[in-house]
């Protein structure tokens, strides 16, 4: 075994903390899987056109179905996406809201930002956000 080989990270707590430095970035670890699961479980459910009926005729209704926080409820009533991520909801679960909606994925994203949607659009076709500014919050760059 080489003796120049990285050690194994004793404290994977503090490594997964440090992925909390990216701007506006949501890295989707075990635990905000963990914490999000209803949520999830929820927007999994829109899969099926009888719970999207269910859900459009009382959304309140539906979502006291589930074993959600108020909070949660909450954000999903605003379609506060960016707090849905911060509660543990996955973008790729939510996308299911998204569709309940009738919003493409690159819309309903664009919520996320502070852009309108034909600001995103043209942010990512002409080759996506600069990484200026974007790539560590207490190290300002």
């Amino acid at each position: 075994m080489s003796e120049t080989a990285p050690k194994p990270t004793a404290d994977i707590h503090a490594y997964l903390a440090e992925l909390e430095d990216i701007p506006g970035t949501r890295v989707y670890t075990a635990a905000r899987a963990r914490k999000g699961y209803h949520i999830n479980q929820f927007a999994m459910s829109l899969m099926k056109a009888e719970n999207r009926d269910r859900f459009r005729a009382d959304e309140r209704a539906y979502l006291d179905e589930w074993d959600i926080s108020e909070e949660g409820k909450l954000a999903l009533l605003a379609r506060d996406y960016n707090t849905l991520l911060d509660l543990g909801g996955n973008v790729y679960f939510l996308s299911k809201l998204f569709s309940a909606d009738g919003l493409s994925f690159a819309e309903a994203v664009s919520t996320m930002t502070d852009m309108t949607f034909p600001e995103y659009r043209d942010m990512m076709l002409a080759g996506g956000r600069s990484p200026i500014g974007n790539r560590s919050i207490k190290g300002g760059y």
